[in-house]
């Protein structure tokens, strides 16, 4: 397939992917912003669709994962600026100490529990947890897409049973 077939093919999907965006956001500019976002990953990323795939859903997969990957962002620059305005210089310095100390502890138990899993685990969930793509991660590693998604799901069940008392702690 030509650019230019490849580009008509994104365009024919824009009134699809604008009623599945809405049904994300709820709103008409978010949802056209959304599908502005998904039809230029789409082109940018031209040579990593497969030919003889499902052309609509990989176009609704990068949609997804465009729109999971702006909510993030958006909650994360919430979170900071309603901490910003919460936390007094007085409440940071008495609570720093302890939260470093709690920290140091947490870290060391999640250090050891990922020791403890299998390579097999291990490898796919840190990757995954750095930030890669379950696609990356599978070319990477030369095993199927399936396979990393059960290793990922995997270790984190693993992960829960063997830090269940964190989730007491923070619940």
């Amino acid at each position: 397939m030509t650019t230019d077939q490849f580009n008509l093919q994104v365009y024919a999907h824009a009134s699809a992917l604008k009623s599945y965006a809405y049904k994300f956001t709820n709103n008409l500019d978010d949802a056209d912003d959304l599908v502005q976002d998904t039809m230029m990953k789409a082109i940018r990323y031209y040579d990593k669709f497969e030919q003889g795939t499902n052309f609509k859903g990989w176009l609704f997969v990068i949609m997804k994962n465009t729109f999971i990957n702006n909510y993030r962002k958006t909650v994360k620059v919430q979170a900071v600026v309603s901490q910003e305005e919460e936390i007094s210089s007085s409440q940071l310095m008495s609570s720093s100490t302890r939260n470093q100390a709690e920290g140091a502890f947490a870290m060391a138990d999640i250090k050891k529990a990922l020791d403890k899993l299998p390579t097999a685990y291990s490898v796919p969930f840190i990757r995954y947890v750095e930030g890669y793509k379950y696609e990356e991660i599978a070319a990477e590693l030369s095993i199927p897409l399936g396979t990393v998604k059960t290793r990922i799901h995997q270790a984190r069940e693993l992960l829960k049973k063997q830090l269940q008392v964190y989730k007491q702690k923070f619940n």
